[in-house]
C-alpha cells in the first residue's frame, strides 16, 4: 500500500470512530453543592483528629465541617458542634440530602457533642477520634443510638450562601444562661455583636458595668463631670455620673474612674447587691459555702446574697473564684437573677 492509500485509510478510520463514538456517554451532570463538599471532604480521609483542630493537618468534628463548607462550597458556618446545631432547618432522617450537618450526642460528653457531613447510602463523612477523618455508617453499632438530628444549611445557588443565624451562634438553646441572656438582650439591656456572637466569656470593664446597669435602673445624674479620665464626651459618661452618685461603683482615691478596666467577680457581686438593695438572710449564710470566700470577706454578703438567688446554676459549686475576672455570661446572669429576686 503507497503511502497516500495508507494516509487515506487512516483518515476514514478516525472519522469513523468519531461518527460511532457514544459522545453523548462521556457528558456529566454538574455535582450538587453537598456533593462537592463531600468530593473536597474525602480528599482528607485519614488525616488524625486533634481536639480544636481546623486545618487540613488536624481536625476535630467542627473544625472539619466548617473548614469543608467553606473552602469546597463558600457557606460560611460557626465553628462549634452547638453552634453548628442552631443553624439550618432540620431535616428528618428519612429526608437526608449529601451535604447535610448530621448531629450527634453523648460521645465524649452529655447532649449534642459531634457533628459529621451526610454523603449519602446512609454514610457520615466526619472526624473521627480514632480514625481521623473518614466515613461511618448511620446503622453503625457506636453511632446509629447516637444519632441526634440533622440540619440543611445548603442552598443550591450560583453564588455562595452565608447562613444567618436567628440566634446567638455561641450561645446554645440548651445553655443553662440561655433564658437569662435571651431575657436581657431581647430588652436590650445587654447587647450582642455584628457577627452573631453573644461572647459570653468576654470580660466587662467597669464602664460596660455602669452603662448595663443604669440600663435597667434608668437614674439621671445631677452632675455629668466628676471624674477625671471620664470626659463627658465618652460613650458612658451619663451612666458612669448616674451611677457613681447612687453609689453602685464609685471611683478610686485619684480622681479616676478607670472605665477600661475590667471588674473581677468580687466587684460584680458585689455592685449587684447596691444597685438591687439585696439583702442577704440567715438562710442563705447557712446554705451557700464556698471554700474561697471567708464570712469576713468584704463582698461576702454580696456574693452569699447573689448565689442564693441564682436560677441557672451557673455560680453552684465549692469555690466562688471572686478573683477572677467577671464575664458577660456571669453579669448577665447575676443581674437577670437580682431583677427576679423579689
Amino acid at each position: 500500500m503507497n503511502r497516500f492509500k495508507k494516509a487515506l485509510v487512516m483518515f476514514m478510520a478516525a472519522v469513523m470512530f468519531l461518527t460511532l463514538s457514544p459522545v453523548g456517554s462521556f457528558k456529566t451532570e454538574a455535582a450538587s453543592t453537598g456533593e462537592s463538599i463531600i468530593d473536597y471532604g474525602k480528599k482528607f480521609m485519614g488525616v488524625p483528629y486533634v481536639f480544636g483542630g481546623t486545618t487540613p493537618s488536624g481536625f476535630d468534628c467542627s473544625g472539619f465541617t466548617q473548614y469543608i463548607y467553606k473552602n469546597a462550597a463558600g457557606i460560611s458556618i460557626p465553628r462549634t458542634t452547638d453552634q453548628q446545631y442552631n443553624i439550618g432547618t432540620a431535616v428528618s432522617k428519612s429526608d437526608l440530602q449529601v451535604g447535610d450537618l448530621v448531629f450527634f450526642k453523648n460521645t465524649y460528653k452529655a447532649g449534642i457533642s459531634h457533628v459529621g457531613v451526610y454523603a449519602g447510602g446512609n454514610m457520615v463523612l466526619n472526624a473521627t477520634s480514632s480514625q481521623g477523618i473518614a466515613l461511618v455508617s448511620l446503622s453503625n453499632t457506636y453511632w446509629g443510638p447516637r444519632y441526634a438530628g440533622a440540619k440543611r444549611v445548603i442552598k443550591e445557588a450560583a453564588e455562595p450562601v452565608t447562613v444567618t443565624p436567628s440566634w446567638f451562634t455561641d450561645v446554645p438553646k440548651t445553655e443553662a444562661t440561655y433564658t437569662a441572656i435571651k431575657t436581657l438582650t431581647d430588652k436590650e439591656v445587654i447587647n450582642g455583636f455584628e457577627d452573631y456572637t453573644f461572647r459570653p466569656d468576654a470580660k466587662v470593664t467597669r464602664g460596660q458595668a455602669a452603662a448595663i446597669m443604669n440600663r435597667v435602673l434608668g437614674l439621671k445624674p445631677e452632675v455629668m463631670s466628676h471624674f477625671k479620665d471620664v470626659p463627658k464626651t465618652y460613650r458612658f459618661a451619663y451612666d458612669i455620673a448616674a451611677i457613681r452618685e447612687a453609689g453602685i461603683i464609685t471611683g478610686f482615691d485619684d480622681k479616676t474612674f478607670r472605665p477600661e478596666e475590667e471588674m473581677t467577680r468580687n466587684e460584680m457581686a458585689a455592685i449587684i447587691q447596691r444597685a438591687f438593695d439585696l439583702k442577704m438572710s440567715q438562710t442563705a449564710a447557712a446554705s451557700v459555702k464556698y471554700s474561697d470566700v471567708r464570712a469576713d470577706h468584704w463582698a461576702y454578703e454580696g456574693i452569699v446574697t447573689m448565689a442564693s438567688i441564682d436560677r441557672t446554676g451557673l455560680f453552684q459549686g465549692d469555690k466562688f473564684y471572686g478573683t477572677h475576672l467577671a464575664t458577660r455570661e456571669a453579669f448577665t446572669v447575676a443581674i437577670y437573677n437580682a431583677k427576679n429576686a423579689n
